[in-house]
């Protein structure tokens, strides 16, 4: 992505990548990294690095209970933690990015850490960061509305992680509480899986798209750039994670470059096949 600064709203960011991205007649690539993995500086590097290829960073807030994400997602994490990870440097990094390029920049954690830090000063230290949203896999239902209110305050997206087996009923209510778009998993289960795509995965996102009428990201079980360009066929956005910090775990001695590479690899795949969903 082109570095520039921005003269909109930072939530706005994500809606021009996705806008972008659908212009190219291809779904926007996001790439998922725990910030502090495997150090703070390098991982500050490695999102540097990614940027380049990526239309959004996914900038994950390591936690001590990350209940939806695999082994892989959980060492990096506690990795970073080992390493010193502090609240702020989500901030900085955002700051930092915000200022470097245009890529959009989400963030992701778990509930437990915003409600300690503090709802209200962490999504207007965020927005003025340059942040465009915050996913929170597991926003427990008793603090949502209030979460929602308060980052749509900050001008903050509200992305939400698709529930299993929700009703039409209910996704339409998921469509109009939240905002950006909506994530949808390719595969059940945990975070880092490396086995097929789910069968139903296209009628899934079409269904999606149609009961909440946002854009559709996927992502939780996308290993491989092939994966990623079937994906592309038919979602408005592909999320990678764990074959990131698999490519960065293999080559510990240049873990940024690493990173990279695999980045241009997956971004690649989703311009493999050039037919962006409507």
């Amino acid at each position: 992505m082109s570095n520039s600064t921005p003269s909109w709203p930072p939530a706005a960011r994500l809606d021009r990548a996705l806008a972008a991205s659908h212009t190219e007649a291809r779904a926007a690539l996001g790439l998922y990294l725990p910030l502090g993995y495997p150090t703070r500086t390098v991982s500050l590097d490695t999102l540097h690095l990614m940027a380049q290829s990526a239309d959004v960073l996914e900038i994950g807030i390591p936690h001590t209970d990350p209940v939806m994400d695999g082994p892989v997602i959980r060492e990096a994490s506690a990795q970073a933690l080992a390493a010193g990870f502090e609240m702020h440097d989500v901030f900085t990094a955002t700051s930092a990015l915000t200022a470097s390029t245009s890529t959009a920049l989400l963030v992701m954690s778990y509930w437990a850490p915003i409600a300690q830090y503090g709802i209200e000063a962490f999504v207007n230290q965020l927005a003025a960061a340059g942040g465009s949203g915050v996913l929170v896999p597991d926003l427990p239902p008793p603090a949502a509305p209030a979460w929602r209110a308060a980052a749509a305050a900050a001008g903050l997206h509200t992305v939400p992680l698709i529930p299993s087996h929700a009703s039409a009923a209910q996704l339409a209510a998921i469509g109009a509480s939240h905002s950006g778009m909506v994530y949808a998993p390719a595969t059940p289960g945990l975070t880092g899986s490396q086995r097929p795509l789910n069968p139903s995965l296209p009628q899934l996102v079409h269904h999606l798209r149609t009961a909440t009428r946002l854009p559709v990201a996927v992502g939780i079980g996308v290993s491989t750039p092939e994966q990623a360009a079937v994906v592309s066929e038919y979602a408005n956005a592909v999320v990678i994670g764990s074959a990131v910090i698999r490519r960065m775990r293999d080559q510990p001695d240049a873990p940024a470059t690493a990173a990279a590479e695999i980045a241009r690899d997956f971004a690649a795949g989703v311009r493999r096949f050039r037919h962006c969903a409507a």
